[in-house]
C-alpha cells in the first residue's frame, strides 16, 4: 500500500498555485531544494511525471492535472480537521473590506485558509470602493481593509505593486476605434487615471456606459463595445490584457492594507498574515496572457 504524504501534497499544490518552485518555497517557508525534493519523492512514489520542466515555466502534466484536484481536497480536509480540534475556542466574526477589483485570485485562497484554521469564526466581506472602505475603517466597521491606491500613506502597509493595464475582449477591435470608447463604473478610481493618460496622449475618447455596477462594465467590454482598465492579473476570464503601443501606459497601483499592524487577537493577526502572503505572491506572478 502506497500512502500519499500531506507535506509533499501541500508543496505540489503550492507549486501549482504560485507557478514555480521558488515562489512555492517562499510561500511555504521552505528552501527551494526542500520543495524540489518533495516533488521528486512524490513523483517516485506514484511512478509518473507530475511537472513538465522542459519549458521556461513549470507546467503540470496530464497526471499532475489529475492529482491536483485530489491534493487540494486532501490538504483542505487535513486543515479542517486540525482546525476543528485545536481552535474551537475561537468563535465570532471578523469583518474585512476588499475592493471589487482585487478579489481574484488571492481572496478565495485567503478565505479557504482562514476557514480551515478557524472553522468556528465567520468572515464578513465588505465589498466597496477604496474610498468607501477607508471611511468604514475609520468608523470602526472593519478590522482590516485592502485598498488600491497610487501611493502608500504612512498608516498603510503595501502588500503588492501591480501595473494598471488596458483590458479588452478576446480578439476584440475596440482599442483601435477613435474616439476610444471606455467603460468604467462611476466611482472607479481607475477612471480618472485612464482619462488623464488618454488626454496626455491626445487620444479622443467617450464613455460607453454610465453605471454603478462592475458587471455592466465587464459585459460591455466583453461584447467588444469598449475598453476598460484593471490591475494586471485581476481580470475575469472573458477579458484579456491589451499589449503593445495602441494605448498609453497607465500608472502602477499599490494594494495597501490598513489595520494589519494594529489587530489584537490571534485570528485577526493570522488573517493579516494570510493577506500578506497571498498578495505578496500575487505581486510576483507575471501578468496573464495578453493580446496585441
Amino acid at each position: 500500500m502506497r500512502n500519499l504524504d500531506l507535506t509533499t501534497l501541500r508543496s505540489f499544490v503550492a507549486v501549482a498555485d504560485t507557478g514555480g518552485v521558488t515562489r512555492a518555497a517562499g510561500y511555504l517557508n521552505l528552501t527551494q531544494s526542500a520543495v524540489s525534493m518533495q516533488l521528486k519523492r512524490l513523483e517516485e512514489l506514484l511512478g509518473v511525471d507530475l511537472l513538465d520542466r522542459t519549458g521556461r515555466q513549470i507546467q503540470l502534466t496530464s497526471a499532475g492535472d489529475q492529482l491536483l484536484g485530489y491534493a487540494r481536497r486532501m490538504v483542505a480536509l487535513n486543515d479542517e480537521a486540525v482546525g476543528r480540534l485545536t481552535d474551537e475556542i475561537y468563535e465570532g466574526e471578523i469583518v474585512i473590506g476588499v475592493p471589487h477589483d482585487i478579489f481574484y485570485p488571492a481572496i478565495p485562497r485567503v478565505l479557504q485558509q482562514f476557514n480551515a484554521a478557524y472553522p468556528r469564526m465567520r468572515v464578513q466581506l465588505l465589498s466597496s470602493y477604496s474610498a468607501g472602505l477607508k471611511q468604514a475603517f475609520q468608523r470602526g466597521e472593519c478590522k482590516i481593509i485592502l485598498t488600491t491606491e497610487m501611493d502608500a500613506p504612512p498608516e498603510a502597509e503595501t502588500l503588492a505593486r501591480r501595473p494598471l493595464c488596458w483590458m479588452v475582449a478576446h480578439d476584440g477591435q475596440a482599442a483601435r476605434q477613435r474616439p476610444l470608447r471606455m467603460a468604467f463604473s462611476r466611482h472607479c478610481a481607475f477612471r480618472p487615471q485612464a482619462i488623464a493618460a488618454l488626454e496626455q496622449a491626445d487620444i479622443p475618447w467617450q464613455m460607453a456606459v454610465d453605471t454603478e455596477f462592475d458587471r455592466a462594465v465587464e459585459a460591455t467590454v466583453s461584447a467588444d463595445l469598449a475598453v476598460t482598465a484593471m490591475i494586471a492579473g485581476t481580470q475575469p476570464p472573458h477579458l484579456t490584457q491589451l499589449e503593445g503601443t495602441a494605448l498609453p501606459d497607465l500608472p502602477v497601483q499599490m494594494i495597501n492594507m490598513y489595520g494589519g499592524e494594529t489587530v489584537r487577537t490571534r485570528p485577526e493577526t493570522d488573517m493579516a498574515e494570510m493577506l500578506r502572503q497571498n498578495f505578496g505572491h500575487f505581486s510576483q506572478v507575471s501578468s496573464l496572457k495578453a493580446v496585441g
